[in-house]
């Protein structure tokens, strides 16, 4: 057999062969795509979350530092109680 016989069936199984390859790199790229996408919409979903806690906050120190109502050192502390619940200090009765 000469060797242009054998280059024609090699040539007919390549053909195939680089159309799958290369359909397959193709699907992979959609994949990384998509998780790169997917992971950038839960990562944009955390920063709205921790940006309406950071808002949140905000308001309530605005609105304990602009009304003059109430003192602003209670304020302070009711909040720190709320966040961090802390047991009551121990006695001393000497």
């Amino acid at each position: 057999m000469s060797d242009v016989a054998l280059l024609i069936p090699l040539a007919a199984l390549a053909i195939p062969i680089s159309a799958i390859w290369t359909n397959h790199k193709r699907k992979i790229a959609e994949i990384q795509i998509t998780a790169a996408t997917t992971l950038s919409a839960e990562k944009a979903a955390q920063y709205a979350q921790h940006t309406a806690e950071l808002e949140a906050r905000v308001r309530v120190l605005e609105r304990i530092v602009t009304d003059g109502g109430y003192d602003l050192a209670t304020q302070i502390e009711a909040l720190r109680h709320e966040e961090h619940p802390l047991p009551p200090p121990p006695r001393t009765d000497h």
